[in-house]
């Protein structure tokens, strides 16, 4: 092979790493959901019906850092999405399902408020599998769980991550349905 061919395959090999280094995508993260303010010491703000998000399932929430001066604490509502503490996960699986995205929104947006603000992130599975997998498993769910706050705009140094494994399930579940209750992420406030 002679140079002149070298150099224009090497110069050709270079202009399409270029190209397609220019068409890298990155991936896509959704505004998070509206969420209205029903602090006490605000009016209510309807969601803004030009923004295109689905707010369907996001119940209000009241984030308003102010708001435990009046002694309403919006993490113990019970009727405020906030007072919701489990990430239910498939066996095996570390996938946050969508039917918790509300929830994670609504929890990150505390986050953000509340800059001093921090959660523990409990990884949980059911007692199948070795203890080692299961202390695995638990990790990836909870860590999975903070990527998703990560994504949404909270910080690293307010969320800590650790995993029970199988250490908090429910002694001898006899059906599918007690075991698919262990496999969860718990989301603990600290100095709760």
């Amino acid at each position: 092979m002679n140079k002149s061919t070298w150099n224009t395959k090497l110069l050709s090999g270079l202009a399409l790493a270029l190209l397609l280094s220019a068409c890298k995508s990155t991936p896509m993260v959704d505004k998070p959901a509206s969420v209205v303010d029903k602090s006490p010491a605000t009016a209510t703000k309807p969601a803004d019906a030009t923004s295109g998000a689905d707010t369907s399932a996001v119940k209000e929430v009241s984030i308003d850092g102010h708001a435990s001066a009046s002694g309403y604490n919006p993490l113990k509502d019970p009727s405020n999405i906030l007072s919701k503490r489990n990430i239910y996960f498939d066996f095996d699986s570390d996938a946050v399902k969508a039917e918790f995205r509300p929830m994670i929104e609504a929890h990150a947006k505390y986050l953000i408020t509340n800059g001093n603000a921090k959660v523990i992130l409990q990884g949980n599975t059911d007692e199948r599998g070795t203890r080692e997998y299961n202390l695995s498993l638990g990790q990836r769910r909870s860590v999975a769980v903070k990527k998703s706050l990560n994504l949404l705009g909270v910080q690293d140094k307010q969320i800590e991550t650790v995993s029970f494994g199988e250490e908090k399930a429910t002694e001898a579940c006899a059906d599918e349905a007690c075991a698919k209750m262990n496999r969860r992420v718990d989301i603990v406030y600290e100095n709760e």
